[in-house]
């Protein structure tokens, strides 16, 4: 389905997050007249378009329709993760609220792996899934006014890595020392939709 948003833009809807993926990553390699940026959501993309320019529906959905996505994948990464203590200071009540033990979460997150499904709330914000079903949690009834860069958490089937300084809502269950946004690098986000992600448990201090 595609539809008006806004004055500048079309909101695709999809099927399925690879779905989305493959029509941002075709309209990146291959742009339609008229289309200035494309912008993946979970099962979405939003399409921004030059004011005045007609006919670019039915060039979208043309291309909705001969979508290819033998070619969607991404990187592969790897990312170390200090759980627990003064990094994860929601991971024993996560632990309760799941009828594990805080090893067995820290095992079972760090041996999912995990796909980057869309990229937003803050620059660099991954968002990460599915968790396991046992590692499903609420968010926070009430949200942090600050959660640490780089704090791995955990709400509902997703897991998310703060890029920066951040309000946010989600249980933190550890921390990475990677830099997740840097706008001076190129490109400036370390995680893109479609990569595959892996945690790795490493020791304070390592």
């Amino acid at each position: 389905m595609i539809t008006p948003f806004g004055e500048g833009a079309l909101l695709v809807e999809l099927e399925t997050t690879e779905a989305a993926q493959a029509l941002a990553a075709s309209l990146r390699a291959d742009p339609i007249a008229g289309v200035t940026a494309s912008v993946p959501g979970l099962i979405s993309v939003l399409v921004e378009v030059e004011p005045g320019v007609e006919g670019v529906n039915p060039e979208l959905a043309d291309r909705i329709a001969r979508l290819d996505m033998s070619g969607v994948h991404g990187r592969y990464r790897t990312i170390p993760v200090v759980y627990g203590g003064e990094h994860g200071p929601d991971l024993d009540e996560v632990a309760a609220l799941c009828g594990l033990s805080p090893g067995e979460v820290i095992e079972r997150h760090a041996a999912t792996e995990l796909r980057v499904l869309f990229i937003g709330f803050a620059p660099g914000f991954a968002y990460l899934g599915d968790l396991p079903p046992e590692l499903h949690v609420p968010r926070l009834d009430t949200p942090r006014t600050r959660t640490p860069a780089g704090s791995v958490a955990v709400a509902g089937s997703m897991t998310g890595i703060y890029p920066a300084d951040l309000p946010g809502g989600w249980r933190i269950i550890g921390r990475t020392p990677l830099t997740l946004f840097d706008p001076r690098r190129d490109p400036p986000a370390y995680l893109a939709p479609g990569d595959t992600v892996r945690f790795e448990p490493m020791k304070d201090g390592a």
